[in-house]
């Protein structure tokens, strides 16, 4: 099978609580593993899609569990980098009544942290029909921000659609370098995801319809700002579509924005409308709620024609 996608970023091993409270008050953690470019080429792979990553993981213990993961999904790992000395990052979740969730990382100085320019290999990323990545593989530090706009430079020299998440993280950096490194990425991309917290964070914007204006003025081909259970909207060109999410038994949100990014891909590389492609990637959203963490839960792609089929969705 031919490599698709690509994507490049950090990933996390992940710890998330087995009852809801605060960390200070939980006894048991199930293990798992999260990093939002991870999660996507992971969603890509069960939808049926050659993907491949581009990371720096340690020489540890987590590490090895990644690269057994991967392999596992059928992921290309030919350009991980295994860091001597270097560690894993992780994160534990806590959760909250509802589905909602806190997170606190152990990431600085990370393997992941240290992936460079240097790391980037310019006829793998000319390989791909597409290459990802997110405003968190920007913010984790200098070197990654410079590899991951290297690529996209690459990706955009070899007609392979850019694909970006501003997954805004405040905690990570300064709003002002945020706004400008983000920006720089976002003129360099085909597409575009957001979430309605990250168009607050960024520019103040309150209103969805408002926000993917200002995406559009980056002239991508296509815009999507991601609205949880109330679904999103898709902009291209001057056409906004808003398709509707599903109800569904929300346990955890953790990765659900990441799945849908991966499978709206998957729409665009199977060649489907804008309206389907959406619907099919709220559906992917929503059953990753229906289970603890961010990886576990992320459906095949035949549970999803399941849960569309049910709803008598085509």
């Amino acid at each position: 099978m031919t490599l698709e996608v690509i994507s490049i970023g950090e990933p996390m091993v992940e710890f998330c609580a087995t009852e809801t409270g605060k960390l200070r008050d939980v006894q048991l953690f199930k293990r798992g593993w999260g990093g939002d470019t991870s999660n996507f080429i992971i969603t890509v792979a069960r939808q049926g899609r050659k993907g491949g990553y581009i990371c720096r993981i340690g020489d540890d213990e987590f590490g090895e569990s990644f690269l057994e993961l991967w392999k596992s999904e059928g992921i290309d790992t030919s350009r991980v980098i295994i860091e001597k000395g270097g560690f894993t990052a992780v994160y534990f979740i806590s959760l909250m009544p509802g589905g909602g969730h806190d997170f606190v990382y152990y990431r600085k100085d990370s393997a992941a942290s240290h992936l460079s320019p240097s790391d980037i290999d310019e006829d793998y990323i000319r390989s791909a029909k597409v290459l990802h990545s997110s405003g968190i593989s920007l913010a984790i530090s200098r070197s990654c921000r410079e590899a991951v706009m290297k690529a996209a430079r690459i990706a955009k020299q070899a007609d392979v659609m850019f694909s970006f998440d501003l997954n805004v993280r405040t905690k990570l950096w300064p709003l002002d370098l945020a706004r400008k490194a983000i920006e720089e990425a976002l003129k360099l991309s085909d597409i575009i995801f957001a979430s309605a917290e990250d168009m607050r964070l960024l520019y103040g914007i309150e209103d969805p319809r408002e926000a993917i204006k200002v995406l559009m003025k980056f002239n991508p081909g296509i815009a999507v700002i991601k609205l949880g259970a109330k679904g999103c909207l898709v902009a291209s060109g001057k056409d906004v579509l808003h398709l509707e999410g599903f109800q569904v038994n929300v346990v955890d949100t953790t990765g659900a924005g990441d799945a849908f990014d991966g499978a709206f891909i998957v729409g665009l590389l199977e060649g489907w409308d804008l309206d389907r492609t959406a619907v099919y990637a709220n559906a992917v959203g929503a059953l990753t709620t229906t289970g603890l963490g961010a990886v576990e839960p992320i459906p095949k792609r035949k549970e999803v024609e399941e849960f569309l089929k049910e709803r008598n969705v085509s």
